[in-house]
């Protein structure tokens, strides 16, 4: 998954950039390959990434609920000691 998003964002780098270079030439072909780009960088790169980085985390360590508070008020006083 790791390489996936790496090569795609890869590629979705460099369409943008060829995008912006030939749209001078070719106005509809630039904006269009700059357009795509762009939608699929965040319609279908950006939620892929969340689900790679989130997949095997708690939802529960990031809340406030009562056991947390007070492992960080614990680690907080440890640490001013």
């Amino acid at each position: 998954m790791k390489y996936f998003l790496i090569i795609s964002f890869l590629a979705i780098a460099i369409t943008v950039s060829y995008g912006f270079y030939i749209k001078p030439e070719d106005l509809q072909k630039g904006e269009f390959l700059i357009g795509i780009s762009v939608a699929a960088l965040f319609f279908v790169w950006m939620p892929i990434f969340i689900y790679h980085r989130w997949k095997d985390r708690s939802f529960k360590d990031y809340m406030l609920t009562k056991e947390n508070i007070d492992k960080m008020r614990e680690e907080g006083s440890k640490k001013n000691l």
